[in-house]
């Protein structure tokens, strides 16, 4: 039997439970230690790249530079969203993942500054953030730089990507930090590349419910 970790218990629950639980418990503890520990690792990265050129952005206040972007920030996040102009509809798992973002953005922003970027036209991204009700997250066009193929938001046939990259601003240079590389590595059987699951409410959501993530593996850009 497991050792009682803490005191709280909830009704009518019976030993055979609370033993499964504490050790359910335990492996929790080691898992945010994990957590805490990469955490650690990715902060004490050394300076990446510097970025090749200063890119300009489509925003809906007219073109705006990369180096613009921080404010009185020293750091970037940049989320690469698939919707370029060549496809019909955006990427719903993308889609799924701004949703929750835009109403997260008052609270990063203190912090970070934090951005979205799609290579469509600004008018066609503005007219979807309006669809979807996006009223925080700052929202810019690519469709003018080599922003998603230098940093890997795109192939090199056109085929966008959802990546997600963090810059900063240190003594006036700008250098690329961090990216959610688990995109390329190879993933394990079943779990798919999961690369951005720490940002997406979704799947953690699903992962404290008894059915887990289940067969829905792709979110709908609506639902009827």
């Amino acid at each position: 039997m497991s050792e009682a970790l803490h005191q709280i218990r909830f009704p009518n629950e019976n030993p055979a439970y609370r033993d499964a639980r504490n050790a359910l418990l335990e492996a929790e503890l080691g898992l945010r230690r994990q957590i805490e520990t990469v955490a650690a690792l990715r902060r004490a990265l050394p300076p990446g790249g510097e970025i090749p050129e200063d890119y300009v952005f489509d925003s809906d206040e007219g073109p705006v530079r990369l180096s613009a972007l921080f404010g009185d920030k020293d750091t970037l996040i940049v989320y690469s969203y698939m919707y370029s102009a060549k496809m019909d509809a955006p990427c719903p798992a993308c889609t799924s993942i701004l949703d929750g973002i835009d109403a997260t953005v008052q609270h990063v922003l203190p912090r970070a500054a934090l951005v979205a970027v799609a290579k469509s036209p600004m008018a066609r991204i503005r007219a979807l953030a309006d669809q979807r009700g996006w009223t925080q997250l700052r929202l810019l066009s690519s469709e003018g730089n080599s922003y998603n193929a230098d940093y890997h938001g795109e192939k090199e046939n056109g085929a966008q990507m959802p990546a997600l990259n963090v810059f900063t601003r240190r003594d006036g240079r700008i250098r690329h930090f961090w990216c959610t590389e688990l995109l390329f590595g190879k993933a394990d059987p079943g779990q798919n590349d999961r690369h951005v699951d720490l940002i997406w409410p979704m799947w953690n959501l699903f992962d404290v419910t008894p059915e887990g993530r289940g067969e829905h593996t792709h979110p709908k850009l609506s639902y009827g």
